[in-house]
């Protein structure tokens, strides 16, 4: 009797591990992979809202090359990569070593920094959006100061440099813990042995704790680049659906949803915009890496 029932679970071990990944499979392939693969599709139709579409090729590609929006909305993420990455890399990294000394009173400060990554994209906002709007708190104190009223968000280079403050700000405290986790494995005598040396704060931060890091800065990096060419909330919440003045600070994420969306959505044509987010994603990781790996070399 114990032997068959030995047996019996052996023969039903292999199948077991399926079972538990079941419900993640499904979840997976329900909410990630069908999308994916129907963006892919539908990139090579004509598909409308409530038309179903047909195999036009190339068509909605070709489409992208002459219009004018979309190499606006190109630019613009593009530029969002270059003004938000080098903070989120550098800044947390700076906070984090302000925050790993145990002293009375640390404790504050770290959920302080940390309170507005939980906090929701929708209200900080719009708590942006009154602080920098024309009549907001920041153009009062201005004015109080006998300074003008500043455009901030009508402005179409001041608006998207706000949406960039918004980016850094929200996302310094996630990074922050990041790098604090790495910094939990930086040896200690390594600072001991550089300080007897006579490496000054700055000396031993380059030479020590850079390097130690240096994995976590190509994440964080990879990560904040990604995610900064894909935004989408900062910009709509201060610039509106329209994109700023004239549509000028529009993203390729806001031109998906402004093309896709409503019953007469063009599919087809956001979905294309969503395969181009897709590569250039894919290819700034690459480029990433290669750096890293260069470096390494």
């Amino acid at each position: 009797m114990a032997l068959s029932g030995i047996s019996r679970v052996r023969r039903q071990l292999p199948t077991s591990p399926w079972l538990f990944a079941a419900p993640g499979l499904l979840v997976t392939g329900a909410f990630v992979l069908y999308p994916f693969v129907s963006t892919l599709v539908n990139a090579f139709t004509d598909r409308r809202t409530l038309i179903p579409g047909q195999f036009v090729g190339l068509a909605n590609f070709r489409e992208l090359l002459q219009d004018d929006m979309f190499w606006t909305g190109l630019r613009n993420s593009t530029l969002y990569v270059l003004g938000v990455v080098p903070p989120l890399v550098v800044l947390p990294l700076l906070l984090a070593l302000l925050v790993q000394k145990n002293i009375p009173g640390i404790t504050f400060f770290r959920s302080a920094f940390y309170t507005p990554v939980v906090a929701s994209i929708v209200v900080v906002g719009l708590i942006w959006v009154w602080l920098l709007d024309d009549r907001g708190l920041v153009n009062a104190l201005l004015e109080a100061v006998g300074a003008g009223r500043v455009g901030f968000l009508s402005d179409q280079w001041l608006l998207l440099l706000s949406a960039m403050a918004v980016t850094v700000w929200k996302g310094l405290g996630y990074y922050m813990i990041i790098y604090l986790a790495a910094l939990g494995n930086v040896p200690r005598e390594l600072h001991e042995a550089a300080a007897v040396d006579g490496a000054g704060a700055v000396r031993r931060f380059m030479s020590v704790t850079v390097p130690a890091v240096r994995s976590t800065m190509v994440l964080v990096a990879a990560l904040s680049s990604v995610a900064a060419f894909k935004v989408f909330s900062e910009v709509y919440l201060l610039a509106g659906p329209s994109g700023g003045p004239a549509g000028e600070d529009t993203t390729l994420v806001m031109l998906v949803q402004r093309t896709g969306t409503g019953l007469t959505g063009r599919v087809g044509y956001a979905s294309a915009i969503s395969v181009v987010v897709f590569a250039v994603t894919v290819v700034l990781m690459l480029l990433v890496l290669r750096a890293d790996r260069k470096e390494e070399s």
